[in-house]
């Protein structure tokens, strides 16, 4: 590789990072005011997960589309077009709460649309990026997610101490959001599976949803999404509810999972690279497990806290392998990375609402215990994401 194509590989990764930064500030600067708007409107803790419902229905219906429309458009137009839909509609959820539900959901629904287009074609590109590097860097792209979602998380708790108001700070996150990305998706490289790849692969999309090795990897995914999703959605108002935390408090609880995770995500290369994927990720299925449990159980915030930490460090490694285990052929990626993101998106759409009707019957955090029942699952799945005799 010469001196340009190394400098520009690194201007690229440099790119990479800044989409995924930004895509978890975005969604931090939201779910960091969940409470807000749950008291606001009245909402029970089934009535906020049918809400949140809203953003895994519109990912799930994205998705879909996304692996043909990055390969028809490219990863660059799809982050760029998403990020600006993105920012309009979190936007447009902060400003329709004070009026009610409905516009709530219709934003959210273009929220959860644009995310998961956004998703997609970032780790197609992310793909790219890490097969010319020739070593395993999918983690650290996701990592620089979590960093996003922390700086969102901490800024939240700071805009609910100081009493921000919701709409104020969440438009102004989208604002920024959209004005990192659209410069940033400049640096993108051609996708290397893009359209004279697709030429004579019709129905290239449809096969890869036949393939058994691209569904468990999809099945492998939902359960660590769902085990991260629901560390998102309730940490912070199972903290507050069933622990008897105060709100700021509360929101720290959150970004210390999210702050986990993201050291999980930094790290986690050189593990994956020394010892490779399965026993790595079984180790970290089992971690996960025991964060959620002491979390659960924990007869004290503090203890609470712990288990938040060791449930963050469980989850991180889940979903960022599994993007880069299903973009193992180049040619394939676009479609088996839009499959396995559907299958994962899954977690998403009955994530809330099952956690939200355990709530109401039980508690927040006993709601959380139907999360530990995949995360066993996982560990039968995680043979399907070793890695390719030949890469």
């Amino acid at each position: 590789m010469s001196t340009v194509e190394t400098a520009d590989l690194r201007a690229t990764t440099r790119s990479v990072y800044i989409t995924f930064i930004f895509l978890g500030v975005a969604m931090a600067s939201f779910a960091a005011r969940i409470p807000q708007i749950r008291d606001h409107l009245g909402l029970s803790p089934s009535g906020i997960g049918l809400v949140l419902l809203a953003i895994a229905a519109g990912s799930i219906t994205s998705l879909p589309l996304a692996g043909h429309l990055t390969h028809r458009f490219g990863s660059r137009a799809m982050v760029g077009t998403m990020a600006v839909l993105l920012g309009t509609a979190l936007a447009g959820a902060a400003i329709g709460y004070q009026y009610g539900v409905v516009p709530v959901v219709i934003a959210l629904y273009v929220y959860g649309f644009s995310t998961g287009a956004w998703d997609v074609a970032m780790n197609v590109q992310a793909a790219v990026v890490e097969r010319r590097l020739g070593r395993s860097i999918m983690s650290r792209f996701h990592a620089g997610y979590s960093v996003g979602t922390v700086a969102g998380a901490l800024a939240g708790a700071g805009a609910v101490k100081a009493g921000l108001p919701v709409t104020e700070h969440v438009v102004i996150a989208c604002v920024l959001v959209v004005i990192a990305v659209v410069i940033a998706v400049r640096g993108f490289i051609t996708d290397e599976s893009s359209a004279e790849d697709e030429a004579g692969k019709s129905g290239g999309a449809l096969a890869a949803w036949r393939e058994p090795r691209t569904l468990l990897i999809g099945l492998f995914v939902l359960a660590f999404a769902l085990t991260e999703g629901a560390g998102i959605d309730w940490i912070n108002i199972a903290l507050i509810d069933d622990h008897g935390t105060d709100a700021s408090t509360g929101t720290l609880g959150f970004a210390l999972f999210l702050a986990a995770m993201t050291v999980g995500r930094w790290f986690g290369p050189n593990l994956l690279d020394r010892f490779g994927r399965v026993p790595v990720l079984r180790l970290l299925a089992v971690t996960g497990l025991a964060g959620l449990l002491v979390f659960v159980f924990g007869p004290h915030p503090a203890v609470a806290f712990a288990g938040a930490l060791l449930w963050g460090l469980g989850a991180s490694l889940g979903f960022p392998v599994g993007m880069s285990a299903a973009a193992d052929e180049p040619a394939q990626a676009p479609a088996r990375v839009g499959v396995v993101a559907s299958i994962g998106y899954c977690a998403f759409l009955g994530g809330p609402p099952l956690i939200g009707f355990l709530g109401d019957h039980f508690t927040v955090s006993r709601g959380l215990l139907a999360v530990a029942m995949l995360l066993v699952l996982s560990l039968a799945l995680t043979p399907a994401l070793r890695e390719p005799t030949v890469r």
